[in-house]
């Protein structure tokens, strides 16, 4: 079999184990406060004044991401694996992704709407480079029979992380542009001014902040792995292995390939939620920082506490079980979704009143797609964590490297596809609801190919 063993997994001290885990803490609030719940929104909603065309441009953005990530993954990963440690890859792009968030706070209204693009593309690259070289050190330090609460556990680390920011972001900083009072009622700190779009703006600067207090106990207590080959040396011999791992899947290893390939689809349906979700909100309800930012946070609660849940289930059921019923939530949560409008749900079979009772979530319809992204909190951990913990069963620590890379591959793979059908749709057509549809069939294909996959992928002697 090609999967771990108790005898490859290293002794590990406790604080090594939670500096690892807080690896997903340090890294949550880029993707939570910047790319999904403020920043999105404020670049569809507030920085340009055609919130369609905004919407089709930050998921070009996106679809360039996805295919640097998808090309270039494989490649590190598998170079990673023979040069032997993973910390400094990680500090190289921490270093911009650091840099390129801190450079969001001069995306003012009016000023060129290329910066943020430019920086998000670069900040998504180096924060999903990031992660196969963290994730690629699990197998080393946690023993098989725990890699689905490990993984689980640090994914809830990750969402708590994100929420905390995020509660701090609505409470404090973000104000409503008409009030002036962030949602605890009180006047922005530092002065900032939500007519400007510094509310939003100052999320850049922040998560980059976060993110460097937060891998330090990651660089201080985890240990990595031995020095092996000089780079050059480790680039040629990686590229090898590389070459030799893909025709491994294509011949002997045909169950890993094909988990591969349904987390691919899949995974192109999650990160189109997470990507487009806030900004979809934004778009239809003409949500303001505040109400996508509490939104966020419901959604993150609740993350946390199935991310917890979901460990315990991996340890039970095996990480097959956990995908699948995460799956079926985000495909009911996803047609809930796109069939919600302003004075409708289920496509228009239930109406409802479209008088806004006051405060936040005013409408019928509102509430009712704040239910629906609920579903939505509960599955996008779990499905993600016990993905992870899924392939670290399957893999030996030696070559975790360049599988963890084609795993980010195969999310990103064909993500780009996700999001740019999402563009033609909702530039032909004119509307955003459609855009969100073609999300389902990447769920659906996802699911449908998991279901005939054996777990775990026993396929190949080692």
């Amino acid at each position: 079999m090609a999967g771990t063993s108790e005898g490859t997994v290293q002794k590990v001290p406790s604080r090594g184990i939670w500096g690892w885990m807080l690896f997903d803490w340090a890294a949550q609030p880029f993707f939570t406060v910047v790319t999904t719940f403020v920043f999105g929104p404020y670049f569809v909603a507030r920085l340009t004044e055609d919130p369609v065309a905004a919407q089709a441009m930050w998921s070009n953005m996106a679809t360039v991401s996805s295919i640097v990530i998808a090309l270039l993954s494989p490649v590190l990963g598998s170079i990673a694996d023979q040069s032997g440690p993973r910390k400094p890859w990680i500090a190289c792009f921490a270093a911009i992704k650091i840099a390129s968030l801190t450079m969001l706070w001069f995306a003012a209204p009016g000023s060129p709407i290329l910066l943020p693009v430019t920086f998000m593309i670069l900040a998504s690259i180096a924060a999903e480079f990031s992660i196969v070289f963290n994730d690629s050190m699990m197998p080393r330090l946690v023993a098989p029979a725990d890699v689905g609460r490990v993984s689980n556990t640090a994914w809830g680390l990750g969402y708590l992380g994100g929420m905390l920011v995020l509660i701090l972001v609505v409470g404090f900083l973000a104000a409503d542009p008409a009030s002036g009072k962030t949602l605890l009622g009180l006047p922005p700190l530092f002065g900032l001014d939500p007519a400007l779009g510094e509310d939003a703006r100052i999320t850049g600067p922040l998560a980059a902040l976060w993110y460097l207090v937060f891998i330090l106990p990651m660089f201080f207590f985890t240990p990595d792995a031995k020095q092996g080959e000089p780079l050059q040396t480790a680039v040629r011999s990686g590229l090898r292995e590389l070459k030799a791992t893909i025709g491994d899947l294509l011949d002997r290893r045909r169950m890993v390939l094909r988990f591969l390939v349904a987390r691919m689809l899949y995974q192109d349906g999650v990160n189109g939620l997470l990507i487009l979700g806030g900004t979809f909100a934004a778009g239809m309800f003409g949500w303001v920082t505040l109400e996508i930012g509490l939104f966020g946070i419901l959604l993150n609660v609740v993350a946390v506490f199935s991310c917890l849940i979901a460990g315990r289930l991996d340890r039970l059921f095996g990480s097959k079980a956990v995908v699948i019923l995460s799956l079926m939530l985000l495909l009911i949560a996803t047609v809930g979704i796109i069939s919600t409008g302003p004075g409708f749900v289920a496509f228009g079979l239930i109406p409802m009143p479209v008088e806004d009772s006051g405060g936040l979530f005013g409408t019928p319809a509102e509430k009712a797609y704040l239910g629906f992204g609920l579903l939505i909190g509960m599955a996008f951990g779990p499905v993600q964590a016990s993905s992870r913990s899924y392939l670290a069963r399957s893999v030996h620590p030696d070559e975790a490297g360049r599988y963890f890379g084609i795993y980010a591959l195969s999310g990103r793979a064909t993500s780009f596809m996700a999001t740019l059908s999402f563009s033609l749709v909702t530039y032909a057509s004119g509307s955003s609801r459609l855009g969100m549809a073609v999300l389902i069939v990447f769920l659906a294909a996802g699911f449908l190919l998991l279901l005939k996959t054996p777990y775990p992928t026993r396929d190949v002697a080692r």
